[in-house]
């Protein structure tokens, strides 16, 4: 991106001049010669306040705090800040922030996520790249809120190389630490978000499939509702899962005598192409998903839930056991749909 200042007059259409304006305004600010990463969210197709932000500019550059402080200033609809860290051997660190909570069915990353590392690696910025693709697919690549996805999906990482030198695997396993981290606290953070849904696909025909299908799972809106009523209603389950395979032509994996094998909070509910319930595992189920209720933050004081349980869903065709995938997802609330209802108002 050029940074030098756009005299194009903002307006509806010119989101690239406004985005060239302000990051020409930072660059300018922090006395910085080459690129300025552009990114930025809101309500889509408005022109971003060019005028205000390039005079906030400097101040701004002034006032740049450590990694938790960025985090905060990120926050729109978020409930709270969420950072990341993970050490590296002989000194060295990753440290990562994200920002989002709704929109978030991402095709690269889950709305705006930041990682910073002072590390040599070895490979250099190719072995940089390619360390993201990688880790990105397993954590934020692998969440979903409520099916959406943004237009402002980005993940960006930057080394400033003032550290010690680091391997390319170990700083790889670094990052998708960090990574992790924060897909995790993206779902947990999502809007109204009451219980956290993690489903473990295993035995399919590749990892991309048993990554689709359990998105698929956590993006059903009547499982999410009664995830969100912690009702543990497994015919919804099952019948998401069928339906999945159905549109895949794999509705025989749900036969009578076939390996598939679904589970909900560690009880098997669903095997051989019958259902396996009884009054008291249906007790257990209903208090599985009480103990993952999150319960909702206190919005004067933004902080992490309390705890890390989510309701535990598994399904396993019956394939290649090293084929797992997992991903995450949220229930669907009251507050969910006041929060999107009320957005603009």
């Amino acid at each position: 991106m050029n940074n030098k200042v756009s005299n194009v007059r903002p307006g509806p259409g010119l989101g690239e001049p406004c985005a060239e304006a302000v990051a020409g305004a930072v660059a300018t600010a922090l006395g910085l010669e080459g690129t300025v990463a552009s990114a930025s969210t809101g309500v889509i197709g408005w022109a971003l306040p060019v005028p205000e932000m390039v005079a906030a500019a400097p101040a701004l550059a002034r006032a740049r705090g450590d990694a938790a402080a960025v985090a905060r200033a990120m926050m729109t609809t978020d409930r709270y800040a969420k950072a990341a860290r993970a050490d590296l051997p002989g000194g060295g660190s990753v440290v990562g922030v994200v920002k989002g909570a709704g929109m978030i069915e991402p095709n690269l990353g889950t709305m705006l996520c930041f990682v910073l590392t002072d590390a040599r690696v070895a490979g250099g910025r190719g072995a940089m790249q390619a360390a993201l693709e990688r880790a990105a697919a397993d954590s934020l690549g692998s969440v979903g809120v409520d099916g959406d996805e943004s237009t402002s999906d980005m993940v960006l990482v930057a080394s400033s190389e003032a550290g010690p030198p680091c391997d390319d695997a170990t700083f790889e396993a670094a990052l998708g630490d960090v990574l992790g981290q924060l897909a995790h606290h993206v779902v947990r953070n999502g809007e109204g978000t009451n219980h956290v849904l993690r489903v473990t696909v295993r035995g399919d025909a590749t990892v991309e499939a048993a990554r689709a299908l359990g998105r698929g799972v956590v993006n059903g809106p009547l499982l999410k509702c009664a995830v969100a009523g912690d009702d543990p209603n497994v015919g919804r389950v099952v019948a998401k899962v069928g339906q999945l395979l159905g549109a895949r032509g794999d509705a025989a994996l749900l036969d009578e005598g076939s390996p598939c094998r679904v589970a909900l909070g560690g009880e098997t509910i669903f095997e051989r192409g019958q259902f396996a319930l009884d009054a008291a595992k249906e007790g257990r189920l209903a208090a599985h998903m009480r103990a993952a209720r999150l319960g909702a933050d206190d919005p004067d004081a933004p902080r992490c839930p309390p705890h890390g349980r989510c309701v535990e869903i598994d399904v396993d065709l019956g394939g290649d056991a090293a084929v797992v995938a997992v991903v995450l997802g949220s229930d669907l609330t009251h507050e969910y749909v006041t929060e999107n209802a009320d957005y603009r108002s």
